[in-house]
């Protein structure tokens, strides 16, 4: 059986192990092909994900805003435009390489936007809601290109020459606190360069990126604390059914 064929009958653990095992062989031909399906394949059951989290919360009555005091209305999922194929590219054209996921994520999701108010649930932003923007499409005066320019263009000044400054994080989502409209930190993201299949995420920890949206999903799209019983009851319900990565 071949990755992808493993991957849907259930083998996922394995499959992810066995790709990070590859690092950056796993552009060779054959096993490219192999580890883009399993890439495209993870990206559709993530979007599946999304949308059933998405559907529950509207339900709820829940309002998707920006994470500002002004709380203007955001759509939650803003599907891949025709730039997306062509971002990706210039995304490897820029940085050397970027994780197969990245690709996936921005031909087959689009960007995500859980920032909200939920009526039953006061502490919904602290639970840091899911934010996954690779496209940026929602930013109509800029582009994703100028905003990763400019994000890099900052990295190198700030850490210069310095070996220990490790690899530049790709900016995907506001950090848990800016999410909440409190002054935080660094952006969360993905390292890059980097060749291999899945990547690496870069949250309030570094974490396999696969790793990371599986915890989101087990959270129902809110991984980070919650304080009330009405926050654990909420989380539950939006998890339910949802898939494994």
């Amino acid at each position: 059986m071949d990755l992808l064929a493993r991957y849907r009958a259930g083998d996922r653990e394995r499959v992810w192990h066995e790709l990070r095992q590859l690092g950056d062989r796993v552009r060779e031909p054959e096993l490219a092909r192999q580890a883009q399906a399993v890439c495209d394949e993870m990206a559709l059951r993530a979007r599946h994900n999304i949308e059933v989290v998405v559907d529950r919360l509207t339900t709820h009555g829940y309002r998707f805003h920006d994470n500002d005091d002004e709380q203007t209305p955001i759509a939650p999922i803003l599907t891949p435009t025709t730039h997306a194929a062509p971002l990706a590219d210039w995304l490897t054209g820029r940085f050397g390489s970027v994780p197969i996921t990245v690709s996936s994520w921005l031909r087959l999701v689009g960007d995500v936007w859980l920032v909200g108010t939920h009526p039953s649930w006061p502490g919904s932003a602290q639970a840091d809601p899911l934010v996954l923007e690779l496209e940026y499409s929602r930013y109509h005066d800029a582009s994703a290109q100028d905003l990763y320019d400019g994000e890099l263009d900052a990295w190198h000044d700030s850490t210069g020459d310095d070996p220990s400054a490790g690899c530049f994080v790709l900016p995907v989502a506001p950090d848990r606190l800016h999410k909440a409209n409190i002054s935080g930190g660094a952006p969360y993201g993905l390292r890059v360069p980097d060749g291999c299949a899945e990547g690496i995420f870069v949250a309030e920890v570094a974490m396999p990126f696969v790793d990371y949206l599986n915890q989101v999903f087990r959270s129902g799209g809110f991984p980070g604390p919650v304080q009330d019983e009405a926050g654990w009851c909420i989380r539950r319900e939006l998890a339910e059914g949802l898939l494994p990565l």
